[in-house]
């Protein structure tokens, strides 16, 4: 009886391993499978869909970027209008687009019909037309790697958004972050080496982990275009203001020493700088990248279907996915995560909530000095105060998760903003006094987005009806062009497999 009972468990056991060994083979040849190449993808290619031949995986989930249901306490993956839900944004950036139309970002996928759909870049109708350079282009399409290598980046530099309009159909995506014949991460968008070089460091000695960050860095930072260069006149090249380091008062200093401003505000007149979304900066500076954590470990954690190892490219908020995300590394409860990520986030807001506002107060006290006689010598220090108390305040809410990427960092900077603007207005209430006002300036209304839009002097419904008509009668013609385009170029090769 015990060699029938040690017979058959010895037949259950080989059984067994048998299966094993055959769903382990069967995975090795699912994953060699998976990666034969079907298409020889050589030079430029910016359509996702035909990298999407050899990855399917990859591109599948890319694809996922299209949908906008995610929300959080205060993001969303959808729209979302930041100026009806804080009026006062309209003081802050009078004379600058962002007083039009400032919309929380969607997904990449979305990258090229949220620029035309954003009043901020107008409603170029011709060829050459409209104010906004090309280089606004420069982070939203896998277009801008081939044009700057058709064209040449200074001379890519040097169009107008409107030049480049048929050129620029396809939104972020494969070619932006991979070399096609290596699937190596690599840098596509010079200003980043050139930021290195400017820090005296060579990104080319870059890890793969610190890649998984720095393909990220080529867009989500901080930036100016700078229309000086010698040799580049007329170009608005894209530079980093890294030079002297990431921080903000180092970028503050930078900007101060070579007397750079966005806008002069029409307002208070301050000088001003808008910071872009500078989220790679802050989030060097947070206890994530200081125990080595790269971006895409969040925001593009690894998946598993069919035994198939791979990074998933639905790139987005890792609240969103926290068990892919966050449970590499954490122990906690879901909700105890969140929780966490939220209670910072609700600090963080109410100061930059009190900021935003005594910003906004302060632009209006000292245009009523200017009413009142102001020399430019009393208002230098009052300007000085009200353009760098801006700043930090703009550099901590333009990041895209400031207040979980570095929530001690961002705390100091609206700290140190709030100082500055409260300094200004002080100085302000003594000037005005001197002036012979002595009672409290008159304020808008700041609970109402389009009251202040009037109050700064823009027409949003023309603005919105001549948006309308170049989406009806210019996009859909520079779509049209451009897929005509793509299809008559060379097409990658199929190799048979």
């Amino acid at each position: 009886m015990k060699n029938w009972i040690l017979f058959l468990a010895t037949l259950v056991a080989v059984f067994l391993l048998s299966m094993l060994a055959y769903t382990i083979m069967d995975r090795k040849a699912e994953a060699r499978f998976a990666y034969q190449s079907t298409v020889a993808i050589e030079g430029i290619v910016p359509q996702d869909s035909i990298w999407g031949l050899n990855y399917p995986r990859q591109f599948q989930s890319y694809q996922k970027t299209q949908d906008t249901t995610f929300k959080s306490l205060f993001n969303t993956s959808g729209f979302r209008d930041a100026l009806d839900e804080q009026p006062e944004l309209v003081v802050l950036w009078a004379g600058y687009a962002f007083s039009k139309d400032y919309n929380q970002p969607r997904g990449h996928s979305h990258a090229i019909e949220d620029v035309h759909n954003s009043l901020r870049i107008g409603a170029p109708m011709e060829k050459g037309e409209g104010v906004m350079p090309s280089t606004c282009w420069t982070c939203k399409s896998t277009d801008v790697p081939r044009l700057m290598s058709e064209m040449g980046v200074t001379e890519y530099y040097s169009k107008k958004l409107s030049d480049l309009g048929s050129e620029v159909i396809n939104p972020i995506g494969c070619a932006d972050c991979h070399d096609p014949k290596t699937m190596n991460l690599t840098i596509t968008r010079p200003a980043l080496v050139e930021a290195f070089q400017a820090m005296g460091q060579d990104i080319k000695q870059a890890s793969h982990q610190e890649m998984r960050s720095l393909v990220c860095a080529q867009c989500h930072v901080e930036y100016y275009f700078d229309k000086k260069i010698p040799g580049k006149e007329g170009a608005a090249y894209v530079v980093f203001p890294w030079k002297d380091g990431l921080e903000v008062e180092a970028m503050e200093a930078y900007y101060d020493t070579i007397e750079f401003a966005d806008w002069v505000h029409p307002i208070s007149k301050a000088k001003m700088i808008k910071a872009q979304h500078p989220d790679y900066e802050i989030f060097k500076m947070g206890v994530h990248a200081k125990r080595g954590v790269s971006c895409a470990d969040c925001h593009m954690p690894y998946k598993t279907e069919g035994g198939q190892k791979f990074t998933d490219h639905h790139i987005g908020s890792p609240l969103a996915n926290v068990e892919s995300s966050c449970f590499v590394c954490h122990r906690e409860k879901k909700e105890d995560l969140l929780s966490d990520v939220y209670e910072r986030q609700k600090k963080i807001k109410e100061g930059t909530s009190y900021l935003q506002k005594q910003i906004a107060k302060a632009h209006i006290e000292a245009k009523k000095a200017w009413e009142l006689g102001a020399t430019e010598a009393q208002m230098a220090e009052i300007l000085k105060n009200i353009r760098h108390a801006q700043w930090r305040w703009d550099f901590s809410v333009a990041s895209h998760g400031a207040a979980f990427h570095a929530p001690l960092e961002t705390s100091r900077m609206v700290s140190s903003g709030t100082g500055k603007i409260q300094e200004a207005r002080i100085l302000l209430t003594r000037l005005l006094a001197e002036l012979g006002h002595n009672q409290p300036v008159e304020m808008p209304d700041f609970t109402s987005k389009a009251a202040l839009q009037a109050y700064i002097g823009l027409d949003i419904p023309a603005e919105k009806a001549n948006k309308a008509r170049y989406l009806e009668q210019v996009v859909p013609q520079w779509l049209k062009e451009g897929k005509a385009r793509e299809a008559s170029a060379k097409q990658p090769k199929l190799s048979g497999n």
